[in-house]
């Protein structure tokens, strides 16, 4: 398999690894030498232990002409789309992969770059891996067994502080540098850690609940002297189309972080933890009658990219049927409209209503 990963941040590193570990070939494209030279000489070796020289590094400028089966963009989300758009319209690879969130709140060319995957034959994909993580089939597991009875309500909450995130990207003095300082590009803690709505409906779907058809967010906006505008907390109560109810939580101010799921059913309950402790998530379950069964699952993080690289490779290999992938280009948008609901419904005090019939755009959200 070919590779090409736009994007020699974080993720785009993270991602290269995985790739390489199956043996795939892989180009990183960045529009900065600097931000290569990092790649090569300071985060893979450090992370990894040393660096892969099977590894090609280039700038835009120095594209080879040629074939890639796999396009994977990991640069800020508001540069995502414009890149898709290129791919789709020239050299069509057969799986797209953008990470997320999958653009900026104002879903600008959203639907287009749907309608042009559709119409090259190319499998896109939004990167919400906590989706195809072991911890997630192990819940689905006992969901599938319906051990807790019938849902009554889910909650679901992604809080870190995103001193993390910068202690990865130490060249970064803080939010203000990059996008996550702006919740119009695609940051702040609605777009960066919207992991939790995206788990949120992935397990609503498991449970046959409905798509979320109503959003009513309160959001803490931040500006400050550097001139960052973001959320640095994001409190969302959501409904579907089965009149579910539902709250989600992301903040990047907690410490120590919390990421997990509670699914309340009328007879027990499920809990799904990301990071649970150091080494390890976890599924704690609840069928109301004996004790409640924790699994314990040790990871470390290359594995959580690990289940998402194995579902791409099936994907390529003709082994996954994409309609159904949980990290489909669709499922990544629904995630989007919830985020532009979110800040609509918080600009205006107002719940907002989702209408999936007019497409992934403004159009789709109406003040209530």
């Amino acid at each position: 398999m070919n590779v090409k990963i736009y994007g020699a941040g974080s993720i785009g590193n993270h991602l290269a690894h995985g790739c390489r570990n199956k043996g795939w070939e892989v180009l990183i494209c960045d529009t900065d030498p600097k931000a290569l030279e990092r790649t090569q000489q300071d985060i893979y070796p450090a992370r990894y232990g040393q660096w892969d020289a099977q590894i090609r590094l280039c700038t835009p400028e120095d594209l080879p002409h040629q074939e890639f089966d796999l396009v994977i963009i990991g640069t800020p989300p508001d540069s995502h789309l414009a890149l898709a758009k290129s791919e789709l319209t020239t050299r069509p690879p057969k799986v797209l992969l953008l990470e997320k969130p999958v653009c900026t709140p104002s879903l600008e060319d959203a639907q287009h770059v749907l309608d042009l995957a559709q119409h090259a034959g190319t499998v896109a994909c939004v990167g919400y891996n906590h989706t195809l993580t072991a911890n997630t089939q192990a819940a689905e597991a006992v969901l599938a067994q319906q051990q807790i009875g019938t849902p009554i309500t889910i909650s679901a909450k992604f809080r870190e502080h995103w001193g993390g995130i910068f202690r990865a990207h130490p060249w970064l003095a803080g939010p203000q540098d990059t996008y996550l300082g702006f919740w119009e590009r695609g940051g702040g803690a609605s777009g960066e850690h919207s992991h939790a709505i995206n788990i949120w409906q992935h397990f609503a779907r498991a449970c046959k609940l409905g798509r979320i058809v109503e959003v009513s967010a309160m959001l803490e906006m931040v500006k400050d002297e550097t001139g960052a505008s973001y959320d640095r907390v994001c409190l969302i109560h959501v409904k579907t189309e089965q009149g579910f109810v539902g709250d989600i939580a992301q903040d990047v101010v907690t410490e120590p972080a919390q990421k997990q799921v509670r699914i309340q059913g009328d007879q027990g309950y499920l809990e799904w933890f990301c990071n649970i402790e150091s080494g390890y998530d976890a599924v704690i379950s609840w069928d109301g009658n004996q004790e409640p069964e924790t699994q314990m699952i040790a990871k470390t993080r290359p594995d959580d990219f690990k289940g998402e690289l194995d579902h791409l490779e099936q994907i390529l290999t003709g082994r996954a049927n994409p309609s159904t992938s949980p990290i489909a280009l669709e499922r990544g948008l629904d995630t989007m409209l919830v985020i532009a609901a979110a800040h609509l419904s918080n600009q205006h005090g107002r719940a907002v209503k989702l209408d999936y019939e007019a497409g992934y755009c403004r159009d789709a959200l109406e003040l209530v």
